[in-house]
């Protein structure tokens, strides 16, 4: 919409500005890959499980090492849970302090429909685990674990079949994928912190401290950086809060703004360079540690299914996230009285919606956390999210393929660059075009 038509009603998914869509592009091709790699490490986890060297599997989710004396004598998977989803969290961490500060989403009027998307799709899912789960005390422990989505995992699924997918919908799913991720870890801090040592936590907040006045100073020696990193997370780790918490604390202490001579910030630095590690390192192996459950045959397959834990948390994923994503955003639409943006229709926010029910890493993680690794019931819930994600990405693939000639055309629109100037004709003619910032993004605060 173009700033002399003041009188037309606001738009839902325009474009985003060419630069943030680069960015985005960027972020959703290398996770993509990690993605791909996900998938990978949780089929060889499943086939492993349920081989006949299924020992050597347990054997090693269980192979313990880490200096006893500081309490970090760990197992494998507490590990791969505890540690390497904290780099997967600084990213998160990152990502939302760029998107909120120095990224399209720094417009209130823009962040809204995502962030009040992403806590339809939270709320909702909750709800639904709960009122299946209603009665069962043990069993409402789990009612977080249908509340996140997966983007690596959705990414995946959109790259075979949504190659042509809009920019403006791709951005929403990240948005919308990153804040719910924030929410999770939220409620991980909140409600799955079972003994809280207050000595460390206090002593956390100086190694966070002297890294914020580090990054501020804008040093990145990774010398310096790295060890206080570690020692915030080791401090969390013992004082009962769980240790990706760190993660996302040490991201929001990055500034996102640049400086006179810079081109970007300091975030996104971080973020291109630990980006790689956590989508294809530190969340395959996640998977590969946490993936791993013995179905059982048909009989296995049966009891796991008939676990109300089960069914709840793939009604969550399935059923909440569709409605809750939907619905947050249609009541937005309302509320605000807004349309959506030219060549898009609400089948299209429903595909993207029903895609925010690939739920895997949180939803993973959570599950740990409730029912305890390698219990049964940890078991059923390893299955109902397997599951759940699945539905939900068959039924997501149905409705965007039926839309994909729409897609294309707008594809084609969308990098039309007839001056072969690297840069989209449509922003940069008629209303489409990139308005520029009329205030240089060092000259505000951070």
């Amino acid at each position: 919409m173009s700033s002399s038509s003041t009188s037309a009603r606001p738009r839902l998914f325009r474009r985003s500005s060419w630069p943030e869509r680069k960015r985005i592009a960027d972020i959703l091709r290398q996770e993509t890959v990690g993605g791909m790699l996900l998938l990978v490490g949780a089929v060889v986890a499943l086939v492993w499980a349920n081989s006949p060297w299924s020992d050597a599997y347990n054997s090693l989710r269980e192979l313990t090492f880490g200096p006893a004396a500081l309490h970090l004598d760990l197992t494998a998977s507490e590990w791969a849970a505890d540690g390497l989803l904290a780099i997967f969290f600084f990213v998160v961490g990152l990502e939302l302090k760029r998107e909120f500060v120095a990224g399209d989403l720094r417009d209130p009027r823009r962040a809204a429909v995502p962030v009040v998307a992403a806590l339809g799709g939270v709320v909702l899912p909750a709800v639904i685990y709960v009122l299946v789960n209603w009665g069962d005390t043990s069993a409402l422990r789990g009612w977080a674990i249908p509340t996140a989505t997966d983007i690596a995992f959705a990414v995946a699924v959109l790259a075979v079949i949504g190659r042509f997918l809009p920019s403006a919908l791709r951005t929403f799913l990240l948005t919308l994928a990153v804040v719910d991720d924030l929410v999770a870890i939220l409620i991980i801090a909140l409600f799955y912190t079972e003994e809280l040592s207050l000595l460390p936590l206090l002593l956390f907040v100086l190694p966070v401290a002297v890294f914020a006045v580090l990054v501020q100073r804008r040093v990145r020696s990774w010398w310096l950086l790295l060890p206080l990193a570690v020692t915030a997370w080791a401090l969390l780790h013992a004082s009962g809060v769980h240790a990706t918490v760190a993660g996302v604390v040490l991201g929001f202490t990055v500034p996102a703004l640049t400086r006179k001579g810079e081109t970007v910030g300091l975030a996104e630095r971080f973020e291109h360079r630990w980006r790689p590690v956590s989508a294809g390192v530190a969340v395959p192996l996640f998977a590969f540690m946490a993936a791993g459950v013995t179905v059982g045959g048909l009989d296995g397959l049966g009891t796991a299914f008939g676990d109300r834990v089960a069914i709840g948390i793939m009604a969550g994923l399935v059923l909440g996230k569709a409605i809750g994503i939907l619905g947050s955003t249609y009541l937005m639409a309302r509320f605000t009285r807004a349309e959506l943006d030219d060549d898009l229709a609400w089948v299209d926010v429903f595909g993207m919606a029903v895609l925010g029910g690939i739920g895997f890493t949180v939803a993973l993680l959570v599950g740990d956390l409730a029912f305890g690794a390698g219990t049964e019931r940890d078991e059923h819930v390893k299955l109902a999210i397997l599951t759940g994600s699945l539905v939900a990405a068959l039924i997501a693939t149905v409705i965007l393929r039926v839309r994909n000639r729409v897609y294309r055309r707008i594809h084609e629109e969308e990098n039309r660059d007839e001056n072969a100037d690297g840069i989209p004709d449509i922003h940069q003619t008629g209303e489409e075009a990139d308005e520029p910032n009329p205030e240089p993004e060092r000259s505000r605060p951070q």
